[in-house]
Order: C-alpha cells, then structure tokens, then sequence
C-alpha cells in the first residue's frame, strides 16, 4: 500500500538537521550509551511521528526520552511515560497491544496518531524556545497533510505549542488556560484535551494518577 503524505512526511522529519545543539546531544547519548543498554544500537535522530495516518485524535507529546526513543526510533517506546501512553491505548481501543518497547515488537495503532513539540531528545528533557520554534514547522506540516478530530496535548509545553500553531494558522488565540482534563471546543478548531504528562516526576508523585490518566482516554473516546 502506498504510503500517505502524512508517512512520507516522516521521512524528512528523520532527516532534519536544524537544532545543532540536539543533534550533538542525541549523537552523544548513541555513542556513549546507558549501561543498561550498552548492547543495543541507538536511533540517535530525529523521532518520526508514529500510528494511523488518517487518524481522528492526535497525541502531541513534549519530546523523545534520551534513553527511550532516542534509543528505540519511536514516539514513547521504550520508557515510563511510554508503558503508561500505550497500555491506556490499549484499554481504550487504540492499540492492539498494551506495551511498546522496540520498532519491531508488533506494536499497530488504531485512530491514532502520535507527535510532539520537538522530534529530537534535549538535554535535561528541557527543549529551548528556539528549538521549539525550528520544530514547530513540522507540526504545521503535517496538520496539512491531515487534520484529526481531536488532539490531546501532554503536558504545558504541547499545549503552549499547541496553541503557537493555532496562531499561525490564523485562527483565533486559544485561551492560555492549562489543566489535567480540561477541554478547549472554540468553534471551527480542532477540539484540544489536555492531560499532565505521564512522566515519572507526575506519576511517581502522585499529581498523575492512573485513575485520571484513564478518564482522560475516555472522555477522548466519549468525545471522538
């Protein structure tokens, strides 16, 4: 089956070379490597997006773990905040199974499509604005290549650039508001849910729950 404008997209995306900084930090972390993980073959490059390309709901996370896909080549494999991402899925529909840990585990999504503000790991998971901005493009390109139904944003910086790109769209400023469940309907926009990041520092504290993780999905599931 021919691949869809969104897939070919990825392919530019893998090959983007405009944040010197974060390409030095993803080489570095390849070639030196965790010691956990000291026989494995690192990704080392920009992150493609991953899932159904003519997908209703968007997921728009902040960036790629050093150590997960950095090392794994795919959105969310092969860390916490991915066992967390892709067991919801799997409860929820999404997902035909409840784990991703590498490429070629099997892993296929359903009605979902899986991006971020930046496709490369930053140092300290803390991406510059100027780095955010030279991503931000990509994200504008694949919006023309399909629009979902509705997106769900991880976390304050997808929401912020989220909303950075509905400006440039030329719509309406979205409110600045940001909280765990909140929803965002303005008429003629792409509906936005927004969730914490299920990252270890909202999980391991308790600020994230897996009780309000799932209702997430499930008022993405009502809603779609």
């Amino acid at each position: 089956m021919a691949r869809t404008a969104l897939e070919r997209l990825q392919d530019r995306i893998i090959a983007c070379e405009r944040c010197p900084r974060l390409r030095e930090h993803c080489a570095e972390v390849a070639r030196t490597r965790r010691r956990m993980y000291a026989d494995q073959e690192y990704w080392g490059r920009p992150v493609p997006s991953f899932g159904d390309p003519r997908a209703r709901l968007w997921i728009l996370g902040l960036a790629p773990a050093a150590h997960g896909a950095n090392r794994t080549g795919r959105m969310f494999t092969g860390d916490s905040s991915g066992d967390w991402l892709y067991e919801a899925l799997h409860r929820y529909g999404f997902a035909n199974q409840p784990q991703s840990v590498g490429r070629d585990d099997g892993l296929h999504l359903r009605d979902v499509w899986i991006s971020a503000a930046a496709h490369c790991a930053p140092p300290a998971n803390k991406p510059t604005r100027t780095e955010l901005e030279a991503c931000r493009p990509w994200l504008h390109a694949e919006l023309d290549a399909h629009a979902p139904g509705l997106v769900l944003v991880l976390g304050r910086i997808a929401w912020q650039t989220w909303r950075k790109v509905v400006v440039e769209r030329g719509n309406d400023a979205l409110p600045a508001d940001f909280s765990h469940g909140g929803l965002l309907a303005v008429p003629g926009q792409i509906p936005v849910l927004q969730s914490y990041h299920p990252s270890r520092q909202n999980t391991n504290t308790g600020r994230l729950t897996r009780e309000m993780w799932h209702a997430v999905f499930e008022r993405a599931r009502e809603l779609l």
